[in-house]
């Protein structure tokens, strides 16, 4: 490659795949992928192509370094240096490896989950789902580092609905993560509560709107911290964004001193890896300690442009795409409340339980909840829906005046640049928060 720097990256992944849309069986079956891509720099310009065969790396890695050459330009830069790594890594131990396990059983398994969902009286469809891979990801550089990692992920969705008219209610319970079969066993309660939780929102009065003190559960807390400072983090969008470097400068205030925020490697969870789709060893980052921001994630290239160090955070979500900057299990650190003294001396608040959607745009945040509960004088009350949550990140930040003593881990699909969903993690205690804009009636 006539570059200044090239990579090749190879991909094998067997995968499962059953899902069942209300009574009916939508699929149930197990395909195997292969393929890899050349990624090439040079001058500032990069290159990538993608190919099907093993043979045809050679003339894809010529295609990159021609592309890289031709988007090249005057510009003076280059990749943070980063040591040369010769590792493999298994999978670590599974419980069950789900790749062990028949189709029949994991078929069985998501039947008898749709059943109990199904069997809630009021829900009028379900949506429940299995899958497994078995990933295996070779990785090879031309500053001569070699890297094979196996990854085995396993996953279930558990969802129901419940319709009155226009009035549509849905629930959503998952379990996933890289520890073995187990994720997916023992679930049966979690289907239940899905169709339950369905049925019982639709009799749930509306939220009325106004500014809460609210309680945020692990789901949301996580996703929160994901969505409308974790994106933030990312230096692909800094680096070149003087407003954001700016506001985002290391050593700025962002909360109180018992708001710590992290992004780093979680063993047998769902966002978890060792080494990025840049051979670069992922480790743990503070991005938030004490309340005062202290970095941010990077690839090899932004580290570069803003004369940090990489943090193991470019990853690709297959072959097909060139590595960007994301997340890997970001996390709030816990604190020393139970959830008790959260709820202490909340006259008139909310209690948030999950995550339905969210949108977020630069530190303006919009989250929906999947139910909530009132809380009234510091106990948890009345059911309500169509709970959404908005605000400027950064307020919202320093309105966290206590963090839970509990912590609970959550997988998600991440969207980012065409790239979903990749697995991610989120890890978080309970927080309390003063003066959130809750939209309702």
């Amino acid at each position: 490659m006539d570059v200044e720097y090239g990579d090749v990256r190879l991909e094998e992944k067997a995968a499962t795949v059953v899902h069942m849309a209300g009574p009916e069986m939508e699929e149930a079956g197990e395909r195997r992928d292969f393929g890899g891509a050349a990624r090439a720099f040079h001058k500032g310009g990069i290159g990538f192509a993608t190919f099907a065969r093993a043979e045809d790396a050679p003339r894809a890695a010529e295609e990159a370094s021609a592309l890289a050459r031709l988007a090249a330009g005057d510009k003076d830069e280059h990749f943070a240096t980063v040591p040369v790594v010769r590792d493999e890594i298994k999978a670590p131990p599974q419980d069950t490896d789900p790749t062990s396990v028949s189709l029949e059983e994991k078929v069985d398994l998501v039947k008898r989950y749709n059943s109990i969902s199904m069997g809630v009286k009021g829900v009028v469809t379900t949506n429940t789902s299995y899958s497994d891979a078995r990933v295996i990801r070779h990785f090879l550089s031309t500053e001569g580092s070699d890297i094979t990692e196996e990854r085995i992920y396993t996953r279930v969705v558990l969802s129901a609905t419940a319709a009155e008219g226009s009035n549509i209610q849905s629930r959503h319970i998952s379990s996933a993560g890289q520890s073995g079969f187990g994720r997916a066993l023992g679930l049966e309660t979690d289907a239940e509560t899905a169709g339950r939780d369905a049925v019982e929102l639709l009799s749930a009065p509306k939220v009325r709107g106004g500014t809460y003190t609210v309680i945020l559960d692990p789901i949301m807390a996580g996703v929160f911290i994901h969505e409308a400072f974790g994106h933030l983090s990312e230096a692909d969008h800094l680096s070149r964004d003087d407003r954001m470097k700016e506001i985002m400068k290391p050593g700025s205030v962002f909360g109180s001193g018992i708001l710590n925020i992290t992004d780093q490697p979680l063993p047998g969870e769902w966002g978890y890896y060792k080494y990025d789709d840049e051979g670069v060893e992922k480790k743990k980052v503070y991005l938030v300690k004490e309340g005062v921001l202290q970095g941010r994630l990077h690839s090899r290239h932004t580290a570069w442009l803003m004369g940090e160090a990489p943090t193991g955070n470019a990853r690709a979500l297959d072959f097909t795409f060139p590595p960007i900057v994301r997340m890997s299990g970001t996390c709030i650190e816990p604190g020393k409340s139970s959830l008790e003294e959260l709820l202490d001396g909340i006259d008139k608040g909310i209690y948030v339980v999950s995550a339905l959607g969210g949108m977020t745009e630069m530190e303006m945040f919009t989250f929906s909840a999947q139910k909530a509960y009132m809380i009234e004088n510091g106990k948890i009350t009345q059911l309500v829906r169509d709970v959404v949550l908005s605000g400027n990140v950064f307020e919202t930040l320093k309105n966290i005046d206590a963090v839970g003593s509990d912590r609970s881990f959550w997988a998600g699909g991440c969207g980012k640049g065409r790239q979903m969903p990749l697995p991610v993690s989120t890890g978080a205690p309970h927080i309390r928060i003063r003066n959130v804009l809750v939209g309702g009636e």
